[in-house]
């Protein structure tokens, strides 16, 4: 069987301003893919934040853009986004450009990394986050680490 891995991540108000992810949103999140987990939607799930992106890590068996993940992280970065507006945050739902999801996230704003693989018995990942900066800014760390 065949595992993917979904990075999903967006701006969905920082306190303060640019620079983090208040725990409140985190908290939210995680309860939210813990809902998502029980109900078999996804397999695993870590929520993270880089810079005041909140960044939800998950793996499930339903493959590369599917609606039922893609829409789990909208309605997740949407809820997250109005208590962040409740709440009096900097930039409060900045990443969601649109207002209906429309079957996955790509164009709506959050961005996205995902890869499917079949799994071994050991399948480590590193997924390098960033925010406000470019993929040429992981360069000489990689080439050094090669």
């Amino acid at each position: 069987m065949k595992t993917t891995f979904s990075i999903i991540k967006a701006d969905v108000g920082g306190c303060p301003g640019h620079s983090k992810v208040n725990e409140k949103l985190i908290e939210l999140a995680k309860e939210k893919l813990k809902e998502a987990k029980e109900q078999g939607i996804i397999k695993d799930f870590f929520v993270t934040n880089c810079g005041d992106d909140l960044e939800l890590i998950m793996t499930h068996d339903k493959g590369e853009n599917s609606e039922e993940v893609h829409g789990l992280a909208w309605n997740v970065f949407k809820e997250a986004s109005e208590l962040a507006k409740q709440l009096g945050f900097y930039g409060a739902g900045q990443d969601l450009l649109k207002d209906a999801f429309s079957g996955n996230v790509r164009g709506l704003g959050p961005g996205i990394a995902e890869m499917e693989f079949t799994e071994r018995k050991s399948e480590p990942i590193v997924a390098f986050m960033m925010d406000k900066t470019e993929p040429g800014a992981f360069n000489l760390p990689i080439y050094r680490i090669f």
